[in-house]
């Protein structure tokens, strides 16, 4: 079988990247250049073409990790082409991650979309606005673990991750979203395998404390946000616990000191 899939091949069209089967990425995402206005509306013309070429008698849904509220550019030059385009934000409380409702809101869709047997060969094309790269490295890991394709959630994070130069991330996040991310991956492969209980969040452990007062120690605050169980007709987030901004009650943590620990 797999000698027969490399005989039958067919090479994705230029700036599309495969992800998986009928899953691409166009290659722009996963480049440090910046493509001003123009230059992204000939670079998606140019691309579209080669798709309705290579594929003629497919339907195709685009995924879009944008900025702000607005309706994305990629949403208005696609609809000339009759290509859907569901957007999705690029981030959540200023981190690369979106809530789980609307991470499983994606994956369903996404699994919905191809799963569809009354259209011929769908396709499924993701694009992040600039700024957007880690959190759709995020959701890549997150589809292919769903999909069963992968089972290891670092391995799959770091494979997506590897697709892209290094210098990407750097340029985009100042910290790394890796070890978030990996959790929240983790949450996925938990639903897959049936388990949904409560979460509590027992403890918190900083390996490396920042300094923000140059004595080599902070003050953190810590917030929680998610669904208030009391309220089930409302789905939107909200804090749930913050940790006091008080500088009577608040410790402050030294790098090298002592752990400490709140109830």
């Amino acid at each position: 079988m797999a000698l027969f899939r490399r005989l039958f091949y067919r090479k994705p069209p230029d700036r599309l990247l495969e992800i998986s089967e009928r899953v691409y990425v166009f290659d722009c995402c996963f480049s440090t250049d910046v493509l001003e206005e123009d230059e992204f509306k000939v670079y998606l013309a140019s691309t579209v073409v080669q798709l309705q070429d290579h594929f003629p008698d497919a339907s195709f849904m685009v995924f879009n990790f944008r900025e702000g509220e607005r309706r994305s550019q990629i949403a208005d030059i696609l609809s000339q082409y009759d290509m859907t385009v569901m957007d999705y934000p690029r981030q959540y409380e200023g981190c690369p991650l979106l809530p789980l409702e609307m991470i499983h809101h994606f994956l369903r869709s996404s699994e919905s979309w191809l799963s569809l047997e009354s259209q011929h060969n769908v396709l499924l094309i993701m694009h992040c606005e600039r700024g957007g790269w880690p959190v759709l490295a995020f959701m890549l890991a997150g589809f292919l673990l769903y999909r069963k394709q992968y089972t290891l959630e670092q391995k799959t994070l770091e494979m997506v991750y590897k697709q892209a130069p290094r210098e990407l991330l750097h340029l985009l996040s100042p910290l790394n979203p890796q070890p978030s991310q990996l959790r929240y991956l983790q949450y996925i492969n938990k639903r897959i395998g049936g388990s949904d209980a409560p979460l509590t969040l027992d403890s918190l452990i900083l390996r490396v404390l920042p300094t923000y007062d140059g004595e080599g120690g902070c003050r953190p605050i810590v917030r929680v946000y998610g669904q208030d169980p009391l309220l089930v007709t409302n789905r939107s987030s909200k804090v749930l616990f913050s940790s006091t901004k008080d500088k009577e009650t608040c410790p402050t943590l030294q790098t090298g000191g002592l752990s400490t620990n709140e109830n």
